[in-house]
């Protein structure tokens, strides 16, 4: 009989590559970028450094593994249907900011506008038809994301109060960009190595496989029957980190920069990343926790502010938290003037009517402390000076 240990995965790219390669009919073509060395990298300090649980491993084993099975169906499915990657989505609204700013709440109610196209979680879980799928039904993906989506609650109930998570609601593309395995697997587990090699490649990649999975989701949108709208609304704090390459692969992009104060965000961000530490480690560090995601954000939020001071105005509209909470139609109405469409009275009437049914009271509080996680106010606001300076106290608070 296997021991329990025996039970456990291992994390090695040559068998988790041959593994999908199997588990998809014997399909090959995992498709561009340096997806190989990025996986060894990660899972060299999976190993080393992240103290994992046994559950941790079979749990980031399967993720990669239902990961590279999607890019080797996209491939298939590219290659029979070339027009997939003629589908236009170079002209994406996005919105980006720290997270715990507002950004769910905006991606969501400009969703409910059918001229904006979204991806659901489960289309970010399982982006690929299953094997024996057809294209035009995705029936059996969305009830397995609901079930996951059912099971992750069961197991912590508390990541409700921090991200109001639903199978079927649009989502961040953040799953997505985690296919090219160069976009902060660290969320995760604590790999300080891999998240220092990452800060030295160049995450064109990443974009660009980004941009095969918007084309792929559009396509089976239409194959479904459903409406596909005029723009993408896109929405992840990660962009910060690499600004300009948002730009370089979606030429036409208008991204909605989203502010709150860091010292109510941080802290919040590294209770969300403990909370994902805590289902994969043994026992991780709440304080290496805080320490690490605060300078991450820190140095997201100073390149970000240099890209952006190097590009045109126009590209860019900044919005408050305290606004989008306050005023939300007034908020909506000033994107879209900045997007240059019209908002109709019809979408002011169906978004009102999402405010009224998704009010933050209705979920519980967000319990935690800034003390928890190794941080305070007073230096989240030493650390984030030059951005308070230009987004929070310059502009009013």
């Amino acid at each position: 009989m296997n021991s329990a240990k025996e039970d456990i995965p291992v994390l090695d790219v040559d068998r988790l590559l041959a593994r999908a390669s199997e588990r998809t009919g014997g399909l090959t073509d995992f498709g561009g970028g340096n997806y190989r060395e990025a996986l060894g990298i990660l899972f060299d300090a999976l190993t080393r450094e992240a103290g994992l649980s046994a559950q941790g491993v079979r749990l980031l084993h399967d993720k990669v593994l239902a990961q590279l099975e999607n890019r080797l169906i996209i491939e298939a499915w590219c290659e029979r249907h070339p027009e997939i990657l003629a589908e236009p989505v170079d002209d994406p609204l996005v919105i980006v900011g720290l997270p715990r700013t507002g950004t769910t709440l905006l991606q969501r109610l400009l969703a409910v506008d059918q001229r904006f196209t979204s991806a659901a979680w489960w289309e970010t879980r399982y982006p690929a038809p299953l094997r024996g799928e057809d294209a035009g039904d995705a029936s059996r993906r969305i009830a397995l994301a609901q079930a996951e989506v059912a099971q992750m609650i069961r197991f912590i109930p508390e990541i409700l109060a921090i991200h109001p998570l639903d199978a079927i609601a649009p989502d961040e593309e953040f799953m997505l960009m985690e296919h090219s395995f160069m976009c902060a697997m660290d969320s995760y587990a604590n790999v300080p190595a891999y998240t220092a090699w990452l800060a030295r490649q160049d995450q064109t990649p990443v974009y660009a496989y980004l941009k095969k999975m918007l084309q792929f989701l559009q396509w089976q949108k239409r194959q479904r029957g459903e409406p596909v709208g005029q723009r993408w609304v896109l929405k992840t704090p990660q962009h910060l980190h690499t600004l300009e390459l948002l730009f370089r692969v979606f030429p036409q992009a208008r991204v909605v920069l989203t502010h709150r104060d860091p010292a109510q965000t941080i802290p919040s961000m590294a209770s969300m990343a403990h909370t994902l530490w805590k289902m994969h480690a043994e026992s991780p560090d709440s304080v290496t926790v805080g320490r690490q995601w605060s300078a991450q954000m820190q140095r997201a939020t100073e390149h970000a502010m240099t890209v952006r001071g190097n590009m045109p105005a126009e590209r860019f509209l900044d919005v408050r938290f305290e606004d989008t909470v306050r005023n939300p139609s007034g908020v909506i109405e000033t994107v879209y003037r900045f997007a240059g469409m019209p908002l109709t009275d019809a979408v002011r009437a169906d978004m009102q009517a999402w405010l009224d049914a998704n009010r933050r009271g209705q979920r519980a509080a967000h319990d935690y402390s800034p003390a928890q996680f190794g941080l305070s106010r007073e230096q989240l606001q030493r650390d984030f000076a030059r951005y308070r300076e230009r987004h929070i106290v310059g502009a009013g608070d």
